[in-house]
């Protein structure tokens, strides 16, 4: 399918998903906040760094489990905004409310209208990185390939300590060894479960036809560079599932430029992700790829 059908369909699927939304914004302590939709929970807020020119975007999902935790939970790093970066926090629909993909299609709708809007805010949208942290990090990788698969593929891409594949929770840390610091994910009860809303031991293949992972296999396209980083001590989602995003980037374009390193004695997020030579390494690619 030619690219620009291809935009014309996204644009019209998640115009029509959004329907009759009334948008507004106002200025406060976070920036610039908008409503994408209908729903309190679909909103972002722009934090501007104060420069003249349009500013390159870095796109950041919080974590969670997809059931808790908000936007305003994200530090917005001083390094970020004198670098001349835009960091706009999103939140989308909860899993106590919504099933997948409702969260996969908040994220899509988020990022449409930045794209369309984006230049009366202050924002550069052809420049643009995807960040995400655990769960925040599965929306990032999540959105970045639909914006691949049709075209619009961002500058960057930046994974924290995310799951890939929900159906390979348990057994990649019982391969590695690693006692699971909360029930299993394959549980019916598990966040992972909740959000799917079955139990991903009971359709294994159902689960992880909803991961970025599945999706990697089908797409053969020039990717954007990816910083992936995780805690090699993680007992929440093994670092397993970060070796595999990485292995599945290159195989989808052996000439990608991936960024790949575990944080020796990190669990699942943490100072170790916010300070030191993370945080450093994370602003460096941002730099260079939003240059």
């Amino acid at each position: 399918m030619p690219r620009l059908i291809r935009r014309s369909l996204l644009g019209l699927g998640v115009a029509a998903a959004a329907g009759g939304v009334f948008l507004w914004r106002w200025r406060g302590q976070g920036g610039v906040e908008i409503r994408y939709g209908t729903d309190i929970r679909q909103a972002m807020d722009i934090n501007l760094p104060g420069i003249a020119s349009a500013a390159p975007i870095l796109v950041w999902f919080h974590d969670g489990d997809f059931a808790t935790g908000d936007k305003a939970d994200i530090t917005v790093w001083p390094e970020l905004s004198e670098a001349g970066i835009a960091v706009v926090r999103v939140n989308t629909r909860l899993s106590v409310a919504a099933r997948w993909p409702a969260q996969g299609d908040d994220a899509l709708s988020a990022i449409v209208y930045l794209q369309r809007n984006g230049a009366e805010l202050g924002l550069d949208p052809s420049r643009m990185v995807l960040m995400g942290q655990g769960a925040g990090a599965y929306l990032a990788v999540y959105t970045s390939l639909s914006l691949i698969e049709v075209g619009l593929a961002p500058k960057g891409v930046v994974s924290l300590y995310g799951p890939m594949d929900f159906s390979t929770l348990d057994a990649d840390l019982k391969t590695l060894g690693r006692a699971r610091a909360r029930g299993p994910a394959d549980g019916a009860t598990s966040p992972e479960s909740s959000l799917l809303g079955f139990a991903i031991g009971e359709n294994r293949e159902k689960a992880r036809a909803a991961s970025p992972l599945a999706r990697l296999e089908r797409i053969s396209e020039p990717m954007p560079p990816i910083l992936i980083r995780h805690g090699d001590a993680d007992s929440v989602v093994a670092d397993l599932q970060a070796r595999r995003l990485r292995d599945a980037w290159l195989a989808a374009d052996p000439k990608s430029v991936i960024d790949y390193k575990l944080v020796p004695g990190a669990g699942h997020g943490g100072e170790a992700f916010q300070t030191g030579a993370v945080r450093a390494e994370i602003v460096a690619f941002l730099r260079q790829v939003l240059a």
